[in-house]
């Protein structure tokens, strides 16, 4: 009887370990949300990565993990760009250009971080910034020429190289600040049917040899986007080349750029992304397998696998998308009062004046601070990602002291946007759902139109007279086959939900305007008056 019991004892746990051992695995995406370009690093028993968020400030987001799978954001390269106006929403915009493809390294006991913005002039030079710590603060330490896609290397000696480009490298003079005369040269030449530009550049040395790794475009039959690698003994010697990953993964297309890092027990893994339509770029852990000195990504089978195993047990779920209650231990006083989370980001530089987490305890105050004709010139529009598989956000607003003609709101913000508004109209608020898509200038990425479709609407102010608040919903579904979906909900109460405008509406990805995946969005701006404003008492996750 006894063994009896303590058989049936075990049967019953075993789903419970089962799921449990499951819960522990990585399961890839590993980072189910808009993370393009990524550089990791292993610093100690600590993996540091940097990923690409453009017109997005603070921007250069450092996020830290010590399993590769439960990651936190704790920094930001920069606080703001200042090289041109359009940084500000003035005289154009930036969307989809600015921060590009950070590189990051630890070298002498600093962190080393290269970045070119994605322009043309003096605004596309690259910067180098150092820290002390990966989490700041970041200083400038240099500005050079333009270099895209661009990688910083410490050879073993600590002389200082750049790769960027298609198969482009140079040398750095000791203290980073210039270009060595004469060492700009070509290491390869991309073949025939690699008519696209071979981008992303990650260089690592292992055991004597240095490897390049960059994204290839291809264009023939059977040849689908992939991870290639040189390699080579000698800088200035010949390299080899092999492809190191070719796979889709899924239910989307191939995959491509990223890097390699090993853990503290010599094992090697990969991060690359993946496009996955309105949730933008994911990143995906691949175990690596040295064969033949090549460093090859995936599975026994070369293809990215559903589930890897843990690197170590035990880490606290951590996460870069967080709910937040504006009340809970901030880092410091600063300007427009204490700090945000670090989770945040505002599209474009914020005004600092035009916020403030200290005016009313508990809550954001969100000011408008400039009178503009539309969403996307709006200052102080504050964003996370949206992400997968499926995410549903909730914001709670007090509305009691916007202005005539003062527009605020919650959105799944991207160049086409499902928007959830707040509409003053004299003493009347309205609530609209609307479709809203930006046309863009190519060159100053000027804002030239904006198509805005109101789909519903409801007069918060016949609904309950008495109100000074209401709570805003958006749904995000991402699953393969689910069409990108977000759904629309308000609430006067925070309980009883009612969805309104569009059922199912599309979230696009379009790398041609933003260049990113959609984000939950929090906004208010003035189209007649300033001096309105209303407070954020939370933003949930569900």
């Amino acid at each position: 009887m006894r063994t009896f019991l303590i058989a049936l004892t075990l049967a019953l746990a075993m789903p419970t370990l089962a799921a449990d051992r499951d819960s522990a695995l990585i399961h890839n995406p590993m980072l189910w949300a808009d993370c393009p370009d990524p550089d990791v690093i292993r610093v100690g028993d600590t993996y540091y990565m940097v990923t690409t968020t453009m017109h997005l400030m603070p921007g250069a987001p450092v996020m830290a993990s010590k399993d590769l799978k439960n990651w936190e954001t704790v920094g930001y390269i920069f606080d703001r760009l200042t090289d041109s106006p359009k940084y500000d929403l003035k005289e154009g915009t930036v969307y989809g250009r600015g921060q590009w493809a950070t590189s990051l390294k630890y070298h002498d006991g600093r962190f080393w971080a290269l970045l070119a913005p994605n322009e043309a002039g003096p605004m596309g030079d690259t910067y180098i910034f150092t820290a002390p710590k990966a989490e700041g603060p970041w200083t400038i330490h240099a500005r050079l020429r333009h270099f895209h896609d661009a990688t910083l290397f410490f050879d073993d000696d600590g002389t200082p190289y750049v790769f960027f480009g298609t198969g482009e490298m140079c040398q750095l003079t000791r203290d980073l600040k210039g270009v060595v005369d004469g060492s700009l040269r070509h290491y390869f030449q991309r073949e025939a049917d690699e008519r696209g530009l071979l981008e992303g550049t990650r260089v690592i040395k292992h055991r004597g040899t240095y490897y390049a790794q960059l994204i290839s475009h291809v264009y023939a039959p059977g040849r689908h986007r992939r991870e290639v690698c040189y390699r080579t003994k000698d800088l200035n010697g010949k390299w080899e080349k092999n492809v190191i990953l070719e796979s889709d993964f899924g239910g989307f297309s191939y995959l491509a750029q990223g890097t390699i890092v090993d853990s503290e027990n010599g094992d090697w893994y990969g991060i690359m992304f993946q496009d996955r339509g309105g949730v933008g770029r994911v990143l995906t852990l691949s175990p690596v397998r040295w064969i033949d000195d090549w460093p090859m990504l995936g599975d026994e089978h070369g293809k990215v696998p559903d589930v890897v195993r843990p690197i170590v047990s035990g880490q606290p779920k951590k996460t870069i998308v967080c709910s937040d209650d504006f009340n809970l231990p901030l880092q410091s006083e600063g300007a427009g009062g204490r700090l945000l989370g670090l989770h945040w980001q505002w599209n474009h530089n914020p005004i600092n004046a035009a916020w403030s987490l200290s005016e009313r305890p508990g809550y954001l105050r969100l000011k408008t601070s400039r009178v503009v004709d539309n969403l996307y010139l709006a200052p102080n529009t504050l964003t996370q990602r949206m992400f997968g598989p499926t995410c549903s956000g909730v914001v709670c607003i007090d509305y009691s002291r916007m202005k005539d003609g003062d527009c605020a709101g919650f959105c799944a913000f991207n160049g086409d946007s499902g928007v959830l508004t707040l509409k003053k109209n004299g003493k009347t608020v309205f609530l609209e759902m609307s479709e809203q898509k930006v046309s863009l200038s190519d060159r100053e990425k000027a804002v030239t139109n904006v198509d805005d479709k109101m789909i519903e609407g409801v007069s918060l102010t016949k609904l309950a007279p008495k109100a000074k608040q209401v709570w805003l919903r958006i749904d995000g579904d991402f699953r393969p086959g689910h069409g990108d979906a977000a759904n629309f909900y308000y609430s006067l109460d925070g309980q009883e939900w009612k969805q309104i405008g569009s059922k199912n509406y599309r979230c696009n990805f379009d790398y041609r305007r933003f260049f990113m995946g959609s984000k939950f969005a929090i906004f208010n701006y003035a189209t007649k008056k300033t001096g309105g404003y209303i407070d954020v008492d939370e933003f949930k996750l569900l």
